[in-house]
């Protein structure tokens, strides 16, 4: 099963001493785990041979203080297989010991997705109302609203006539016009 951190304990016996495991295997990208068991030291990574072609390490040499951890980040850049060493040093080459790494093709996970029945029945629809001939639709099926428009039309006729003529008689039927427009609103707004 691949992991996602690498156990490496600097420290804990002796001083410089480096246990970390023989082989690791992962699938991606993964963590160092440096763990400092005693004084404050020095610790060199280097990738080699097919590792260093599809892997990174953001730095090689960390310095960890004493009596804490640091996580160093393995990039895994390339695709497929490859195994490779991995050198760990600590105090610049007092202690040093290599790490077989496998990095593994990522196991595929098929994801299925029930669908009901009810999906497979003809769905009712409803009614767009995004549609062009559909709005003209509803503003015909509102009568209150097509007198709103067509008053608002008649009082804007009868304004522009009345400053154009200018005579006495067309202002008074300009008047009329908006009384039966006021009227007609009143109406349609109260539905009496």
């Amino acid at each position: 099963m691949p992991e996602d951190t690498l156990p490496v304990h600097v420290n804990r016996g002796s001083l410089h001493e480096l246990e970390v495991p023989d082989t690791f295997e992962t699938d991606g990208s993964f963590d160092i785990a440096v763990v400092n068991h005693g004084q404050s030291v020095h610790v060199h990574l280097h990738l080699e041979d097919d590792l260093s072609e599809i892997a990174t390490l953001e730095t090689s040499n960390h310095f960890v203080d004493g009596e804490s951890q640091r996580a160093v980040h393995v990039s895994v850049n390339g695709a497929g297989e490859a195994t490779g060493t991995l050198k760990i040093a600590s105090a610049y080459g007092a202690e040093t010991r290599y790490v077989t790494v496998r990095v593994t093709e990522p196991e595929e996970t098929q994801q299925t997705v029930e669908v009901g029945e009810s999906l497979s029945e003809p769905q009712p629809r409803e009614p767009d109302s995004g549609d062009g001939g559909a709005g003209l639709a509803s503003v015909v099926d509102n009568p209150e609203f097509v007198i709103l428009i067509l008053s608002v039309l008649a009082l804007v006729a009868a304004t522009v006539v009345a400053l154009v003529v200018d005579d006495v008689v067309v202002v008074a039927g300009a008047l009329v016009v908006l009384v039966g427009v006021l009227v007609g609103i009143y109406i349609a707004l109260t539905g009496d």
